[in-house]
């Protein structure tokens, strides 16, 4: 017995002690000292596979426990799958172990996929689909307890599918293992071990396994809840800094909206608003007036064309926020509700853009700039426009006060001036008359209003032209049709209210006509012109339709007027004015070629026929009237009726 006791303590392998056993008996020993002899050694093997097997154990217990210590180190997702399947293998000493997850859009018994593998000779394991009814992962998942099999291709307990036995041919894989990861109550995916050949896992292995797939599922969660966490701070980081930016942003544009109340409440104008805002969007910043011409400049002009500004500003008008051009340019509108007050143009210095917050808060007091400035205006215009009343209404008598009036208030009435009369066909009238007085203060003149009809003093030389003018600033702002008559151009204060009569008489044949919205002078209007002027200007209408000719014929006293009037009463036939003139047809030919370069290609128009031949006749009946007249263009007398 102390011989088995010695071997024990010796370590010596189990033919140690089947030797001791054969050396007694065949040293003779009696049946009863090798049977006890026998025993002992049995009872000797069996101690050592104990404390073999304790070994084993107390070695897997120790590799499970370095394993946790690893797990706990901070691993991203992938990284800690590897550390998983190499733990595995080597605790098991298999030829190779991997890892499946449920796809992202199954469900509970749906698809997997092979994430992570260790150990793998082929391309064919990671990523790969795993059917979720069939292989081991049905019943892994189905009975959430270990499963393997000692030969998988030959086990008939498994649902087999093409997929996996192919890989599983390919990588020459016979023995499984699968262990479920679970946490809590989620199942988190599959762990796997297997080996080359036929293999029996014990039941100590399966423990130990199981053991490191509940390890490895609190390490799979944790590093799955720390990168959500991460992301989410992640969010937070970019949310705070968004949230500090926009803070600082808000603080700086608070700041810059408060210097530009302070601007206003100083009594600044737009050169120091211009000045400011360029300092605070760090560009140069050009303010323009509702007419393009420009009101207050701030640095470099941008180098836009004026066209593209203009179109620009339009645009930027029309949809009530500020245009971009494709150099980098904004286009800001300046307005008070429907009204254009003018344009804010800003070039920005750098290419970081432009805060448009600020942009349009720059526009905005811009807006109110004018507005005051125009409210000072109409204040001050009251007084001019009180004087336009009593030019309209004052007898003449009176001139020498007017006269005086005019000097106190500056208005040059030896300067050209006409008379426009609009009258607008809906709209506000008050927005109208608002419009009014800021547009007279712009171009120097005078406005009065009666009976809806707006008046206006206005320098120029051509009537047509400003009441054209008239027209297309008022409509666009009233949204509705301004009908616009004018008169003149006159000089001096006693022409005023005839030419004021002369435009209303406009006016009233515009209605007369049904040309509601529309624009004429006495002069557009052609005879109706003569008809309706009060001063009767036959003269100036002869001269606009046939002066050429009539100057031609007395320079080179030739006979153009007598072949007109001949040409007319013909109906248009050469040869039939041929014979009234007892000329040849080719004489005739010739001179309504002359006529022809004298009056323009369009003489022999239907509209411009009509005041040639009305001209004709007066012209006729003035020389029968005035036979002793100087010239065929002298005025007539003032007042001299036409019948």
């Amino acid at each position: 017995m102390v011989a088995v006791l010695e071997l024990l303590a010796q370590e010596a392998p189990p033919s140690a002690f089947d030797a001791l056993v054969h050396d007694a008996r065949a040293a003779g020993a009696p049946p009863e000292h090798l049977a006890r002899l026998s025993r002992a050694r049995d009872l000797g093997l069996r101690v050592q596979a104990l404390f073999q097997h304790r070994e084993q154990r107390e070695a897997g217990l120790n590799a499970l426990v370095e394993t946790a210590r690893d797990l706990t180190l901070p691993y991203t997702l992938h990284a800690l799958l590897k550390v998983i399947t190499r733990r595995a293998r080597l605790l098991l000493h298999v030829d190779m172990s991997y890892i499946s997850f449920p796809a992202e859009n199954g469900d509970a018994g749906g698809d997997f996929y092979v994430h992570t593998a260790d150990g793998q000779t082929t391309a064919l394991t990671e990523g790969m689909p795993v059917p979720g009814a069939s292989g081991l992962t049905s019943d892994v998942q189905g009975g959430s307890a270990p499963f393997w099999t000692p030969d998988y291709l030959s086990d008939e307990r498994i649902a087999h599918s093409e997929v996996i036995d192919g890989v599983v041919r390919a990588e020459g894989l016979r023995a499984v293992l699968a262990v479920p990861l679970r946490h809590a109550d989620s199942f988190l995916g599959v762990l796997y071990c297997a080996d080359r050949k036929v293999r029996h896992f014990t039941p100590d292995e399966i423990a130990l396994m199981t053991s490191l797939a509940d390890l490895a599922a609190v390490a799979i969660e944790k590093s799955r809840t720390l990168n959500t966490v991460q992301a989410e701070i992640a969010e937070l980081e970019l949310a705070v800094s968004a949230a500090k930016s926009g803070l600082a942003e808000a603080l700086r544009g608070q700041d810059a909206q408060a210097r530009l109340t302070g601007l206003l409440l100083e009594g600044g104008d737009l050169h120091a608003l211009a000045q400011l805002a360029g300092e605070e969007l760090e560009a140069a910043v050009l303010v323009v007036g509702p007419d393009g011409a420009t009101l207050a400049p701030a640095g470099e002009r941008p180098g836009a064309e004026p066209e593209v500004l203009a179109r620009a500003a339009l645009d930027a008008h029309h949809r009530h926020r500020p245009a971009h051009l494709p150099d980098g340019t904004w286009v800001a509108p300046v307005a008070a509700g429907a009204e254009d007050l003018g344009t804010l143009v800003v070039r920005p210095s750098g290419s970081d853009g432009i805060d448009q917050r600020l942009l349009a808060q720059t526009a905005r007091t811009a807006a109110v700039m004018q507005l005051m400035l125009r409210s000072t205006t109409i204040a001050e215009s009251q007084i001019r426009d009180a004087f336009f009343d009593d030019l309209l209404t004052v007898p003449h008598g009176q001139t020498e006060q007017l006269q005086e009036r005019a000097r106190r208030l500056s208005i040059d009435l030896d300067r050209p001036h006409v008379v426009v009369v609009a009258r607008p066909e809906g709209g506000a009238q008050g927005r109208a008359l608002i419009w009014a007085s800021s547009y007279t203060y712009r171009m120097g003149g005078l406005r009065s209003i009666r009976d809806g009809v707006i008046s206006l003093l206005l320098p120029g030389e051509d009537a047509g032209a400003a009441a054209k003018a008239v027209s297309d600033a008022l409509t666009p702002l009233l949204d509705h049709p301004v009908t616009v008559g004018a008169a003149g151009p006159f000089t001096g204060l006693e022409p005023v209210r005839p030419a004021f009569q002369e435009a209303m008489r406009c006016l009233d044949a515009l209605a007369a006509l049904d040309c509601h919205g529309t624009t004429a002078s006495a002069r557009d209007l052609g005879f109706l012109g003569v008809l309706l002027g009060d001063v009767r200007d036959v003269s100036g209408f002869i001269e606009d339709a046939i002066g050429p000719v009539l100057a031609y014929d007395a320079q080179r006293f030739t006979q153009l007027v007598p072949t007109l009037e001949a040409y007319f009463d013909a109906g248009g036939s050469p040869t039939y004015a041929a014979e009234a003139l007892h000329v040849h047809p080719n004489t005739v030919s010739r001179r309504l070629e002359r006529i022809t370069e004298l009056l323009g290609p369009d003489w022999q128009k239907p509209a411009q026929t009509l005041e040639i031949q009305l001209a004709l006749r007066l012209q006729r009946v003035r020389g029968a009237l005035r036979p002793y007249d100087a010239g065929p263009t002298a005025p007539p007398p003032a007042h001299r009726p036409l019948s």
